[in-house]
Parts: structure tokens; C-alpha cells; sequence
């Protein structure tokens, strides 16, 4: 009777703790559940995913995100990474409903032993409920809200689908997010590439990414790594023999960056500022790719011509000296611990290193690198380095190292085959632009020397003189006017007297051949010429007209020094005006970005719609004046400020990067024209005038003759350079491309100077342009110009421009309709006369 007792007691008490703990379940329940997210949410989640810039070919140039993380689907992820992270993390994933009871078990239990709740006992289900939802703190009552998701999830979400978010969002460590950024960082490889040890490895980190880092901490990580093997072994994820094979394997493990496929940090740096300017803090997180128009082989050249061009410059212009003295030869030599916390204190240039000079002789020098190997540096290695001057001299070549490299000083140092050679970082920059003229598409731009060394981007932002790289423009707004590539205009030295003030225009060099026509006054780059034909049209006219090309009103000068290149620009400013000329004259707009998606699979959100050339549209809004312009009037006037305001000067404002609307994702396929702002037949004319700088004539060579080199004849060019030699320019196009090319020092004040000659367009500018375009022209067809229709071909005498009689030296000259010669040169008949004595000369 009292055992029945005892029993009905029990009973009763456990029924009502049964009903009890269900009525605290429930209260609780409903209590942790409120304001508690949707875990459906989950099913169109966005993860941390960095932004990619790619090429428009899709290789990648850069990447941008704290985190990385490439997210994969299910079926990419290969069984055996999710079978180690089941046997590491969640042995009973695919038996339990989102919690699991005796993990609950386990961890109340060292929770209470503990006197603190150390242990999560945590399902993978609950790490991705915490990780998407909650807060990592260590709670009783986060880790009932826990719990509570990880039961809705189940409800919401299939096995498969909480694996993917899992192993897509958790951390590995060494900034890696997923496992196809943890297998890359890591080893290098897709996760389809891993081995069974490899994937043992990565199921060990999530636990404490930190402390199993193979890179920091490879003991512990190997130690953890075979833990996982014997828990694969256990679940029969593996075999005996598989176990075995694994465990005898090595770590293996190297940090991989991430995977870059060629260089071009200017390029890389426009996309990241215009999409932070566009969506913020996200565009590093929503994992945007952004297509650039950038070719990975144009781009390539571009850097590698720049570079190897400005180094030559360096070069022969002297050594500068070390860039510091750490001791005195007479001084006690630096410890190599002094010598090494030094060393790590600079970082490597295009290759360029520091190194520290520990003995020096006639012959040789020895060396300490960062990484603290020793190197020799042999005389012929360094020869090179005649003392600089200054920007115009130079010293006597070395006749022994010791002469120029001594021990105690920290020089820079480079690598070219199995040779270290004595270098310096070069004070000098340049920059390169290069479009499709067309279309306005951006092939390759390179700001400067070293993106690490500066961020300024001169491709895009620095704004200089032009000097002769501005009279195209000039001479085509003469051509408007009337004149003709057939106009006498007279090379001949101008004196100009303001008050007491007195200009005097020279030619480079300062020879003069009197009239001339103006073809050979632009192939040969003849100075006063370009001022005669700017008078005859007048300064405003020409200065407005240079807005026709796209160049800023705020930088053009309104004074005659206007012909000489006195305005400033960008070289992108100047590649877009030469393009006018090249595409028949349209105004394209250049481009950066050729297309944005998003990683959401929302796919292409922008597609850019480039205005076009039309090269088969009539030429009915622009005509061409068929009256010529006096060149007895000198037109030289101007009632606006001679001189632009250097403070209100204007580089792109986003020309290249142009405010896009992501919103609109319906794209109009049909193509739009860029404006028509020069008569086709006037682009014609000065595309072909520009051919002869580099071809010239029968008599005559043009200034640009190096591009000959290319072995085309549908390329030409423009060389410039401006006083002192401060900024030299080369512009020209082959085919459909257009490049710029730009040399010069930041410091306004400094001179290219001269070596064995002078730093001109020419010599300095129009090399790094040739080279470039040998590549850039591979593969480009040969471009066979259409003659307009309102352009004829005549024949003129070569001398005077007119229509030739019989006997005169005769070419063929393009005129726009209306402007060709209608009168006959006067041919010269000399008369002789007889002396007494024998002797004849001429009467006149």
C-alpha cells in the first residue's frame, strides 16, 4: 500500500513537473520568440562577398572587402569538405531537427561544473541561426533564441541549404569567409582540388580560426587537423587505409593572396572610388563585379612601356646618390639587427629594392637585402652612374665602384636576370592614355610610375601645358575658316611689342625657311606659322573652337601664346580631342565601365551604351565656310582674361565615370551618336595632315618620324613639348585607337633638361608611344580611310600651293569642296647674259 503511495506521488509530481516545465516552455517560448527574425530571410540572404574589378575580358585586376568569399552552391562544394565538417561539428546534422539533445546535455553539464557556460554544444544549424541573427555573446538567453532559429530554420530551410549558407559564411580565418576562400588562402586551390587532409584541415578552423592558423600556429593546427582524420574515421567518412595515407601527409599549408590575374592599380582605384561614391560601405560586401573596358594585354604593355621609359630617363640622367648614409667609412659598422629594422622600414618599387652596402672595392660591392640575403653588385652593373648635376648636366662616368657605392649606405638595388644592378626610384613620371576612338572605350591607362609610390592619377588629373600637341585643333579651326593644307603661310621670325614688353615665337630648332605650306608648317611643327595662322582667324574663334574637342573653356588661354600650347589639360582630355580627328568628327565620350553585376544572381544591373561615330551619316549639320580667311588681317583681339584661372582649372568631373542609374536595368540595345561638332571632310583632312608628320614629304621630314617604325600607314601623330622642356606629349592614333602619352616632373619648376640632347616630344615621348602601339596595333586591321564626299583630291605645284604648270614638282593635296586653288603657279624663267670675258649669270 505505501509503495502504491510513493508510486501515485511520483507520479503526480512528475506529471505536474511534466506540465509545469511544458507551461515554462511555452511561456518561455513565447516570451525569447518575440521580435525574434524571420529565418526565411535566409533563402535570399546576402553575404559579406568583396567586389571584384575585372577586365573586360574577366580577369581580375583587384579586389576590394575586408572579407573574402567566393559563395558556392551545393553541388560545388565537394562531399568530402562537408562530410569533415559534419564529423567535426554536427555528427547527427542530417538525424536532428535543429538542436541537438545530448550536445544540450553535454554542455549544461561542463556549464554547471564550470560554473559558466563555456561550451555551445551547437549544431551547425544553431552557428548559422547565431551568426546571421545573434549576437556572440554567452548567454542563457542567447542560447535559448538560438535554439528557438535553429527549430524554425529546419521548418524553413532543407539540410542542404543550411550546409551552403554554413560553409559560404563562416570564418576560417586569415580574413577567409567559406570555404572557397579558405581552400584558395590556404592552398591555393578550389575546393574541388582538395585532399582528404586539406579538408580536414579547413572543417578544424571554424572552431578557433585564431588558435588551429596553420600560418601562425602550424603545430596546432596539424594536431587538430589529425583530430578531425580520427572523427572522419570514426563516422566512416574515410577508410582505415585513407586515414592512414592523410595523417602521414604533411600540413602543406601557405598563405595565398588573392588571386590577381595581371596588375593595374589606377585602373582598380577609379572603379573602387566611383562605386563607393555609388552604393558606400556596401560596394565592398554586396560582391559587385565590375567589367572594366581595360584589355589585360594593352593594359600590360601600357605599364610595362611607361616604366621601362621613365627608368631609361633616369638613367641617363645621372645618379642621384644613396638614399641615406647609415655610417661613415671611418665609423664602427651597424649591427645587422640595426641594419635589418632599417631595411623593413622601406618596401620595393617595380621591382626596385632597398639594400644596405656592407664592403666596396674598384670591381665590386657586396650588399644585405630586407630579407637578409647578400647580393653583389659587379662594375659593369653599375657604370651607368654618372654623377647628376642638375637636370641639364651630368658627371664623368664612375671608372670604380667604390667611386660611386660605398659601405655603410643604403642604396636601391634591382634584379635583371641573374644580375643585381645599382638603381634609384626615378624622380621623373609620365602617364599614357589609350581609347578606341569610336566609341570612347578606355583600353589602358597607366597615372604614373609606381601607383604605390603615388596614388595621383596624371592619366586623369594632372593638368598641363600642351605645347605643340595643340596645334591640330588650331590649324582645324583654320581649315573651318577657309585656309588650306595648300596655304603659303610664312615661316619667318615675329617680334610683337606690347609697351615695353616684347614677344618673340621661335621655332624648335630655331631655323626659318619662309613661305611654306601649311601641311609642312604642321609636320614640321613650325612655331611661327601656327601664330600667322591663329591670327588669321582670330584668338577668340580659335579658343572657342578647342571646346569642339571636348576641351574645358575654363582652360584655354585667349592670347597668341594659345598657338604654342600655352593651355593646359589632361592627357584624358587630349586622347578624346585627337579622337574627334580620328573618328570624322564626332565628340565620343570615354568610358571606364563596361558593364556592373550583382552577386544575388539579379545578374547585369548597368550596361554602359557608348554614344558612337556614325561613319555613315550624312554631314549635313556642320558645313564647312568655304571663304577664306584674310591672312592679311591679323585678328589677335580678345576681350576676355588672357590667362585661365589656374584654381578654376578642370581635369574629367567624371568623364570617364559618369553618374549611373542602377535602376534602370531595361538597356536601349539601338546605338546612339556621339555629337558631330567637325565637319567629316575638315577631320579628314587634318587625320591625313597628321600622317605626314609621320611620313612627311619628298623634301621634308615630319617630327614624328620614329613611328614608322610600325610598319602601318594609317597611323599619325602629333609630338609636343613646352618651354624648358617641362611637359613633352606625344598623341596619335593606328587603326581605331588613339593613345596619349605624357613626361614630365610633378614640380611645375623642374626641367626634362638634356643629356646628349634635348628631352623633347620626340626623343622622350613619341618612344613610349611607338612601343606601345606595337603591341596595342597586333591585331588591328589596317584602316583604309572613305573620302567624304564634300573632299576633293588636286593636283598642286609643291612650292607655291597652286595649280601647277608644266615642269613644276606636282603632289596631290586634299581641299574641302569650294577651297581648292583656281589660279596657276607663275613659273620663274631666268635670262642669262655673256660678258666680254666669257662669263654668263643670270639677268635677275
Amino acid at each position: 500500500m505505501i509503495l502504491i503511495k510513493v508510486l501515485n506521488f511520483l507520479l503526480k509530481l512528475f506529471i505536474g513537473l511534466f506540465l509545469c516545465g511544458l507551461i515554462i516552455g511555452i511561456a518561455g517560448y513565447a516570451h525569447y520568440s518575440k521580435d525574434l527574425p524571420d529565418v526565411a530571410t535566409l533563402k535570399n540572404v546576402k553575404l559579406q562577398t568583396p567586389m571584384q574589378v575585372l577586365s573586360k575580358d574577366g580577369e581580375i585586376i583587384a579586389i576590394f572587402g575586408e572579407r573574402r568569399r567566393t559563395p558556392l552552391r551545393y553541388d560545388k562544394i565537394p562531399p568530402i569538405v562537408i562530410n569533415a565538417v559534419i564529423a567535426t561539428e554536427d555528427a547527427r546534422f542530417h538525424e536532428h531537427f535543429g538542436i541537438d539533445p545530448i550536445g544540450i546535455v553535454r554542455a549544461m553539464y561542463v556549464g554547471l561544473k564550470q560554473k559558466g557556460f563555456s561550451q555551445g554544444g551547437s549544431t551547425i544549424t544553431q552557428q548559422v541561426a547565431k551568426n546571421f541573427f545573434l549576437t556572440p555573446e554567452k548567454s542563457i538567453t542567447r542560447k535559448v533564441k538560438e535554439m528557438i532559429l535553429a527549430i524554425r530554420m529546419e521548418k524553413e530551410l532543407s539540410k542542404e541549404e543550411i550546409m551552403t549558407l554554413y560553409l559560404n559564411m563562416i570564418n576560417f580565418g586569415s580574413r577567409a569567409y567559406g570555404v572557397a576562400a579558405a581552400s584558395y588562402t590556404f592552398f591555393g586551390k578550389t575546393p574541388d582540388q582538395l585532399t582528404v587532409d586539406e579538408a580536414a584541415l579547413l572543417a578544424g578552423l571554424p572552431n578557433a580560426p585564431s588558435a588551429y592558423n596553420p600560418i601562425s600556429h602550424p603545430e596546432r593546427a596539424l594536431t587538430r587537423r589529425n583530430w578531425v582524420l580520427g572523427r572522419m574515421l570514426d563516422q566512416s567518412y574515410i577508410t582505415q587505409a585513407e586515414y592512414y595515407e592523410a595523417i602521414r601527409k604533411p600540413l602543406g599549408a601557405s598563405y595565398h593572396s588573392p588571386q590577381i590575374e595581371f596588375s593595374a592599380p589606377y585602373v582598380a582605384e577609379m572603379a573602387r572610388q566611383f562605386m563607393y561614391d555609388k552604393f558606400g560601405e556596401n560596394a565592398y560586401t554586396d560582391g559587385y563585379k565590375v567589367y572594366t573596358t581595360i584589355s589585360k594585354t594593352d593594359q600590360i604593355a601600357a605599364t610595362e612601356t611607361v616604366q621601362k621609359h621613365i627608368i631609361d630617363y633616369d638613367i641617363r640622367h645621372g645618379y642621384r646618390g644613396a638614399e641615406k648614409v647609415l655610417w661613415q667609412p671611418n665609423e664602427t659598422q651597424w649591427d645587422f639587427e640595426q641594419i635589418h629594422q632599417t631595411l623593413n622600414k622601406y618596401i620595393c618599387y617595380v621591382g626596385i629594392c632597398p639594400a644596405v652596402v656592407m664592403t666596396s672595392s674598384d670591381k665590386e660591392a657586396t650588399a644585405v637585402l630586407s630579407d637578409k640575403s647578400n647580393i653583389t653588385i659587379a662594375y659593369e652593373n653599375m657604370k651607368w652612374a654618372r654623377p647628376f648635376i642638375s637636370d641639364t648636366r651630368q658627371g664623368a662616368y664612375p671608372r670604380k665602384v667604390s667611386d660611386t657605392i660605398k659601405a655603410g649606405q643604403l642604396i636601391w638595388v634591382k634584379k635583371t636576370g641573374d644580375n643585381w644592378e645599382l638603381s634609384q626610384i626615378p624622380a621623373v613620371n609620365a602617364a599614357l592614355v589609350s581609347l578606341d576612338s569610336d566609341n570612347g572605350a578606355l583600353k589602358a591607362i597607366v597615372g604614373g610610375y609606381d601607383f604605390n609610390l603615388s596614388k595621383f592619377n596624371r592619366a586623369t588629373q594632372a593638368i598641363r601645358q600642351l605645347g605643340s600637341n595643340i596645334k591640330p585643333f588650331i590649324y582645324t579651326s583654320t581649315l573651318e575658316q577657309g585656309l588650306t593644307m595648300a596655304t603659303l603661310l610664312n615661316d619667318a621670325p615675329i617680334v610683337r611689342s606690347a609697351g615695353s614688353a616684347i614677344w618673340r615665337p621661335k621655332n624648335s630648332p630655331p631655323t626659318y625657311a619662309g613661305p611654306l605650306r601649311l601641311r609642312i608648317g604642321l609636320g614640321m611643327s613650325k612655331n611661327v606659322m601656327m601664330v600667322r595662322a591663329l591670327r588669321t582667324v582670330g584668338i577668340d574663334y580659335a579658343a572657342t573652337y578647342l571646346e569642339r574637342f571636348g576641351f574645358p573653356k575654363e582652360n584655354i588661354s585667349h592670347n597668341e601664346s594659345l598657338a604654342l600650347g600655352s593651355a593646359s589639360f589632361t592627357p584624358l582630355q587630349v586622347a578624346r580631342a585627337y579622337s574627334v580627328i580620328t573618328n570624322g568628327g564626332y565628340l565620343i565620350t570615354p568610358y571606364l565601365i563596361e558593364k556592373i553585376e550583382e552577386n544575388d544572381g539579379n545578374g547585369v544591373i548597368y550596361q554602359h551604351q557608348p554614344l558612337i561615330a556614325c561613319h555613315n551619316c550624312a554631314d549635313d549639320e556642320i558645313i564647312a565656310e568655304s571663304t577664306p580667311a584674310s591672312l592679311a588681317n591679323v585678328k589677335s583681339e580678345s576681350n576676355i582674361n588672357e590667362e585661365p584661372d589656374k584654381e578654376n582649372l578642370k581635369a574629367d568631373d567624371n568623364l570617364v565615370l559618369p553618374n549611373i542609374n542602377t535602376d534602370n536595368r531595361n538597356t536601349d540595345i539601338m546605338p546612339k551618336y556621339a555629337p558631330h561638332t567637325v565637319n567629316s571632310g575638315i577631320a579628314f583632312i587634318m587625320k591625313d595632315g597628321l600622317r605626314s608628320i609621320v611620313f612627311g614629304g619628298s623634301d621634308w621630314q615630319g617630327t614624328a618620324w620614329r613611328a614608322k617604325e610600325l610598319g602601318r600607314k594609317d597611323v599619325g601623330g602629333k609630338t609636343g613639348t613646352t618651354n624648358s622642356s617641362k611637359d613633352v606629349w606625344f598623341s596619335g592614333f593606328g587603326g581605331n585607337i588613339v593613345t596619349t602619352v605624357w613626361m614630365g616632373f610633378d614640380d611645375h619648376r623642374r626641367e626634362l633638361g638634356r643629356t646628349f640632347r634635348a628631352e623633347a616630344g620626340a626623343v622622350t615621348a613619341n618612344p613610349i608611344w611607338v612601343d606601345y602601339m606595337k603591341v596595342a596595333l597586333k591585331d588591328v586591321p589596317v584602316i583604309e580611310d572613305v573620302k567624304p564626299q564634300n573632299v576633293i583630291s588636286v593636283t598642286i605645284d609643291q612650292k607655291t600651293g597652286l595649280l601647277p604648270q608644266s615642269g613644276s614638282k606636282k603632289m596631290s593635296e586634299y581641299f574641302i569642296k569650294g577651297t581648292e586653288p583656281t589660279t596657276y603657279a607663275i613659273q620663274e624663267v631666268g635670262t642669262e647674259v655673256t660678258d666680254s670675258e666669257g662669263n654668263t649669270s643670270e639677268l635677275f
